[in-house]
């Protein structure tokens, strides 16, 4: 793993609000524009914030673009695998990187516009320890733009995931989440799935170790360029959640 940026790992965790973990593969295209939006939004906020970009083993120039911005943004950090790994991986490896006292999950492809982050701060604020940006909560004040065989794997993938015992998120696999830091470094360094499954086994931890966990209606539009193929990915998925079920429920052993 190779990190650039000019931050101190042993910095104190209270010293920093925000922290936002950016997974990437072959997004020297679609990140740009979002990690510029993301910047202008915490420069506005005038907190102190750090954007992790884990490059998961790109083979463009994604690590070049950030080495870019974070030459004239210090608080924009590489951190950069040599091999792809899975999302899981790296959204996991920002997640015990990061020392902010919030830390929320995006997507490269700014598919949720970062501004979006203000509902689930407002859950946060009202106790959960775990938010989760949904593109299927019904809300009057919220814009969907989706193509219909995407929301309809996406109904039921959460149908299974539900059935397993993931509560009652309707959407797990939104790529907007927000999380306490404590929870944050309990989860992830528990996770163990690298692909797309990881979402499901966050919630499978969070509701076993008893975290509070929120869901809430937020803007969202279809990207181009997805890397989520739905019936190459969804086998793989299902059975990545049946592992970490079967896993999560087996009596521990006395230490």
């Amino acid at each position: 793993m190779v990190a650039v940026g000019s931050a101190d790992p042993g910095t104190a965790t209270s010293e920093l609000r925000w922290s936002v973990v950016i997974p990437a593969y072959n997004e020297a295209e679609r990140l740009p524009p979002y990690l510029k939006e993301v910047v202008g939004y915490f420069d506005g906020r005038d907190e102190p914030y750090e954007v992790l970009v884990v490059d998961d083993g790109s083979v463009d120039d994604t690590a070049g673009v950030v080495r870019g911005v974070s030459e004239a943004r210090p608080s924009v950090q590489l951190v950069r695998f040599p091999r792809n790994r899975g999302k899981g991986h790296a959204v996991r490896a920002g997640m015990l990187r990061a020392r902010g006292a919030l830390r929320l999950m995006a997507d490269a492809d700014g598919a949720t516009p970062i501004i979006e982050v203000n509902r689930l701060e407002t859950a946060i604020s009202a106790g959960a320890d775990l938010v989760v940006g949904s593109r299927a909560r019904p809300d009057s004040s919220v814009a969907r733009q989706t193509r219909l065989h995407r929301r309809m794997a996406g109904f039921l993938f959460n149908l299974i995931a539900r059935a397993l015992g993931a509560g009652d998120v309707v959407d797990t696999q939104c790529g907007f989440k927000l999380l306490r830091g404590p929870a944050a470094q309990d989860l992830f360094g528990a996770l163990t799935i690298d692909g797309f499954g990881f979402d499901v086994e966050l919630l499978f931890l969070a509701r076993q170790r008893g975290y509070r966990v929120a869901e809430v209606a937020v803007n969202w539009a279809d990207q181009p360029g997805s890397k989520v193929r739905v019936l190459r990915h969804a086998p793989g998925m299902v059975c990545e959640i049946l592992t970490a079920r079967w896993r999560l429920r087996r009596p521990r052993r006395p230490s």
